[in-house]
C-alpha cells in the first residue's frame, strides 16, 4: 500500500538501466581477422579475389567462379590468425 501511494505521488519509477547506452561488445576474433587482413599477403589475396568477383560479376555467362581465390584469402587470413593467436596463449 505504501508503495502504491509512493508511485502515485512520484509516478512510475525509472528503470535507469535502460537508458544507459549498451556497450558495444567486440568479439575479439573479428578484431583478430580484421588486423591479419591487413597484412601485405591477405591484402594480396584479397585483391586476386576481388578481380575474380568483378571479372565474373561483369559476364553474363560463364563457368568461372572464385573459390580458388576465396580459399586462397581465407588460408592466407586463417594462417595469420592462428600464428597471432597461438603465440598469445603460450
Amino acid at each position: 500500500m505504501v508503495f502504491e501511494e509512493k508511485m502515485i505521488a512520484n509516478g512510475e519509477p525509472e528503470d535507469e538501466e535502460e537508458e544507459e547506452e549498451e556497450e558495444e561488445l567486440v568479439d575479439p576474433l573479428e578484431m583478430m581477422r580484421q588486423k591479419c587482413e591487413e597484412a601485405e599477403h591477405c591484402v594480396h589475396t584479397r585483391e586476386r579475389l576481388e578481380e575474380c568477383e568483378t571479372r565474373v560479376g561483369s559476364r553474363s555467362s560463364t563457368m568461372e567462379d572464385c573459390t580458388e581465390e576465396l580459399f586462397d584469402f581465407l588460408h592466407a587470413r586463417d594462417h595469420c590468425v592462428a600464428h597471432k593467436l597461438f603465440h598469445s596463449v603460450k
